[in-house]
């Protein structure tokens, strides 16, 4: 059986959200399509594809590399293959670059314009906005916000499913991005920014990395991780004060 098609059967028996099979659409057809779509399932060149990753932007190419592990566990599940041209590929590194956030004293003194409330909302509880976005008020109780769905359906990972300690300030956020996206560019960031300020204040806090974690959602604790180890210049100010003291005591 070709490549192209198991794919167009895979595409009416796949289990996912209409957006991401739209996504695996676009992959497909525009990244991988081209180097394997004309091959019998049994015959794709692993030297090909990974010739295709690396020429690949890193975060576009982790995604691609994973619609190809899909396309092939599938083909297996339907016994079609037991064929794996994925083993063994690699992407290219992602780059993490250093992006500025605020500090929660930073976000709550400054003037959001008529979205103050909530852009202190999504700083005290680090919702993505897709969520936030679909918080009412029956999601807030017991000292909670439960975190259930987004403004695209159920959340689509167990990770997402989480509740968080209320600290207030909600009020409905708008349905569209971009009034969010203008008020937070005002001051030099984004509406994701405010998942950072969260992130940071559980850091300052001593909340460990696991448990911060579970009240991100993040899958991955790497992603949590590499938000905990970023530093501001401050935290380096008050290192060298405590060094200083603890050297002091001799």
């Amino acid at each position: 059986m070709l490549v192209n098609e198991w794919v167009e059967t895979l595409w009416s028996i796949l289990n996912v959200r209409p957006k991401t099979l739209s996504n695996y659409k676009h992959q497909y057809y525009k990244y991988l399509e081209p180097v394997m779509g004309s091959s019998e399932l049994d015959s794709v060149k692993p030297v090909e594809l990974q010739k295709c990753l690396l020429a690949l932007p890193p975060q576009t190419s982790r995604h691609t590399l994973m619609l190809v592990k899909t396309i092939y566990r599938e083909a297996a599940l339907y016994k079609h293959t037991n064929f794996n041209p994925t083993t063994g590929l690699r992407t290219p590194p992602i780059q993490m670059k250093e992006r500025k956030f605020l500090t929660w004293p930073e976000v709550n003194e400054r003037d959001w314009g008529r979205y103050n409330e909530q852009i202190r909302f999504l700083a005290l509880h680090g919702l993505r906005w897709n969520e936030a976005v679909a918080i009412t008020e029956s999601d807030i109780r017991d000292g909670f916000v439960f975190v259930t769905k987004s403004v695209y359906g159920p959340c689509k990972s167990k990770s997402s499913i989480r509740k968080v300690p209320y600290l207030g300030h909600f009020q409905p956020l708008p349905k569209s991005y971009k009034p969010m996206r203008i008020a937070s560019n005002k001051h030099g960031v984004t509406v994701h920014s405010f998942r950072r300020t969260y992130a940071y204040i559980l850091k300052t806090q001593g909340v460990h990395v696991t448990t911060a974690q579970r009240l991100l959602g993040h899958s991955d604790p790497i992603m949590t991780l590499k938000i905990y180890t970023g530093v501001r210049d401050e935290e380096i100010d008050d290192v060298a004060l405590s060094l200083h003291k603890y050297l002091q005591k001799d």
